[in-house]
């Protein structure tokens, strides 16, 4: 038995989605801008109505949600696309904003940004990775072009406070980006409610598949499109639209969002029968702020002290599907726990869980038994 605890990093396409897609992909192959014909038709009105389910899922209107290949190209649509716009404005706010603890996908736009005149300011983070409110303050000021907050951290779980964020944002002017692509669908998510201005999303995180996300930003916000040719998505993003897979990102987020509250306390209960079992095997120690705090329900990332972290994924990948860090890192260490403070060595030995809609609790006292005999071995 192999245990997928790496839910994180992409989840199982629904059932429900997968039968929802199905048409789409042969029985109706209309290119959705084809207008000219009832096929086309179709097939642009199954878009609008993922389009509004996205919306709905998210507190926002339809017409704010701009469909992409997922959250990587939403972030560098909302990043960069801001910053080219700006460009031609008046304001001169040219500063961006984030945290060190940030996603790739956020942080190497910005970067590239950076290389081509926009300053850039990166925060630390406390010990168990939230932001300080007051350290946002000490930045934000008449330069802030826009700050970018993830809702929940990728790889420890931790939720960033949104809406002081916001807040803050709205009384200096500056604009609001949230990657939201580890809480849509887990967390209840009200952008309008929120103060979001732009919000980034994929749809492989939560039940649907992978190939697509979307960008949702609030109306009469200036975005320089990133894709030319074709003027789809209301002239921001231009391609074919892929009409099965906005239909399954629609019908993923509905069902994921109908059954947030009820998964949320299942899993937590999981997770935190996993972590209590492993903390008393001594010699561990937990990333992240603790369970039942500001935390994602199915997220639990630990660090093994005193063990090479080579040896251990090696001895616990022939029945445990879990990792020690984002999946775009490459096997890098992790920039997120470098920011806790872990070093090199215990970055490598550390592992995040990732728990999903198909997780069992067969699956959980497999992984307490794995751990439990890869650490007696290690450290025999």
């Amino acid at each position: 038995m192999l245990a997928y605890l790496d839910h994180q990093a992409s989840t199982p396409c629904d059932p429900a989605v997968l039968a929802a897609m199905a048409p789409w992909w042969s029985e109706h192959p209309a290119n959705a801008s084809s207008r000219g014909h009832r096929p086309g038709l179709e097939a642009a009105a199954a878009v609008e109505r993922a389009r509004a389910q996205v919306a709905a899922a998210l507190g926002a209107r339809a017409e704010w949600v701009v469909f992409t290949s997922g959250a990587t190209e939403a972030n560098n649509l909302a990043l960069k696309g801001t910053a080219e716009a700006a460009l031609a404005g008046a304001s001169g706010r040219r500063r961006l904003v984030s945290l060190v603890s940030e996603h790739q996908a956020v942080l190497d736009p910005l970067h590239y940004l950076e290389r081509h005149g926009f300053p850039l300011s990166l925060l630390p983070v406390g010990g168990d990775g939230r932001l300080d409110p007051d350290a946002l303050a000490a930045v934000l000021g008449d330069d802030v072009l826009l700050v970018s907050v993830m809702a929940a951290n990728n790889e420890i779980g931790v939720l960033q406070p949104l809406a002081a964020v916001a807040a803050q944002c709205r009384a200096h002017g500056a604009l609001l980006h949230v990657d939201a692509a580890q809480a849509a669908g887990h967390l209840p998510l009200a952008m309008a409610t929120l103060g979001i201005d732009l919000l980034s999303l994929s749809g492989h995180k939560c039940g649907g598949p992978k190939g697509v996300g979307a960008l949702l930003l609030r109306p009469g916000l200036e975005l320089a499109p990133q894709l030319h040719g074709g003027g789809q998505e209301g002239g921001r993003r231009a391609g074919s639209v892929a009409v099965p897979l906005v239909v399954g990102l629609g019908e993923a987020l509905t069902l994921a969002t109908a059954r947030q509250e009820a998964e949320a306390r299942r899993l937590a209960a999981l997770r935190d029968r996993l972590w209590a079992a492993l903390e008393a095997l001594g010699g561990i120690v937990l990333n992240g702020p603790p369970p039942g705090q500001e935390r994602l329900a199915h997220n639990l990332n630990i660090t093994v002290l005193g063990v090479d972290g080579a040896a251990l994924h090696q001895r616990l990948r022939r029945r445990l599907a879990v990792s020690s860090g984002s999946a775009c890192s490459q096997g890098s260490p992790s920039h997120v726990l470098a920011a806790l403070g872990r070093s090199r060595p215990e970055a490598a030995a550390s592992i995040r869980f990732g728990l999903g809609a198909t997780t069992t609790a067969a699956e959980i006292e497999l992984a307490i038994t794995v751990v439990s005999e890869a650490l007696a071995e290690l450290r025999r």
